[in-house]
């Protein structure tokens, strides 16, 4: 993936993680709301797999599609991109942003809770280890 996404892109890549592999008439009925002609759908699937955003194979006379990056690879490029890698800079900044139900609270505070744990383990095994004094 050499290019980054277009928001076109994007919606048509959210479709594909949704489905997993599909045919252009079953993307193209997942972004219906989108408003997007099935033409338009067939292009832009096209060119996605010249970028290396999708792969496609053959069955029959249909193409197949499935997306080569996942979210996660998005979200890494995002934040890479945008934040310099400061993972933290990300989170305050969508924090900010968005309001957060109490079941988001709770699961961010989970998150948080189970990096500082394992924070601590891995202090804990890089630290050297003590050898109590001779007597």
């Amino acid at each position: 993936m050499d290019a980054a996404p277009t928001e076109r892109e994007t919606q048509i890549l959210k479709a594909l993680w949704d489905l997993g592999e599909a045919p252009v008439r079953e993307v193209h009925a997942a972004l219906s709301a989108e408003g997007l002609h099935f033409n338009t759908v067939q292009t832009q699937l096209r060119i996605m797999d010249e970028k290396g955003l999708v792969a496609h194979r053959r069955e029959g006379r249909t193409f197949v599609y499935r997306p080569l990056c996942s979210r996660e690879d998005l979200s890494r490029r995002f934040l890479h991109k945008v934040f310099d890698g400061a993972v933290g800079d990300l989170v305050l900044s969508m924090v900010a942003a968005e309001r957060l139900s109490p079941d988001e609270i709770k699961e961010l505070e989970r998150l948080v809770a189970k990096s500082r744990r394992e924070a601590g383990r891995a202090a804990k095994a890089k630290s050297p280890k003590r050898t109590p004094p001779k007597a």
